[in-house]
């Protein structure tokens, strides 16, 4: 007899659960497939028929959340109109917050950072060179700094207990960017 699919889509998700509230206090190297199991109340077999081990689970939670980030690599930064990609980001660290704190702090994978970035690269690298403001090399350092800053940021943000609005946030990533960059940097994301 087949299980009814949504039986089967919140058996998964009931793992999935079980194994992200031993992750906020635990690291993955310490998380045991039958603390999982046990959690969730299923037997070990039935965690087999979702994943493979717990890294699996790790990286399947990941895979979930990179598609949220690559929609930020393309944004029409050419169109003041448009909200600015690094609010929309904060809109979504907002909302999946609780993921991404964990994932991005001391406790969470230290690859995903660079997932994450990888994610958004390759468009926007594309943006930038097509667009000429910055050749393949400029592109990938400019890059690298400015995913990586804006990562920091939001990752220090989201670890506050008391946070500054996030509009407030932004507002200061602004004034930074436009302080620590020359006049014709500025306006690289802007294709002039």
């Amino acid at each position: 007899m087949r299980k009814q699919p949504e039986i089967t889509v919140q058996t998964r998700q009931n793992l999935i659960d079980a194994f992200w509230q031993l992750y906020c206090t635990k690291r993955i190297d310490k998380i045991t497939v039958k603390e999982i199991t046990a959690k969730a109340g299923y037997n070990r077999s039935t965690f087999y028929e979702y994943f493979t081990d717990v890294y699996d689970v790790l990286e399947q939670i990941e895979n979930s959340l990179l598609p949220r980030m690559r929609k930020f690599s393309r944004p029409d930064l050419s169109d003041p109109s448009k909200p600015p990609f690094a609010k929309e980001l904060a809109k979504t660290l907002e909302e999946y917050g609780k993921y991404y704190a964990v994932l991005l702090g001391d406790n969470g994978d230290p690859a995903f950072q660079n997932k994450m970035k990888d994610s958004m690269k390759a468009t926007l690298k594309q943006k930038l060179v097509s667009c000429k403001a910055m050749d393949e090399q400029q592109a990938d350092f400019i890059l690298e700094y400015t995913l990586s800053a804006m990562i920091g940021v939001f990752s220090y943000w989201l670890r506050l207990e008391e946070r500054p609005p996030i509009e407030d946030l932004l507002q200061w990533m602004h004034e930074w960017r436009a302080t620590m960059l020359k006049e014709n940097d500025r306006h690289a994301f802007g294709c002039p």
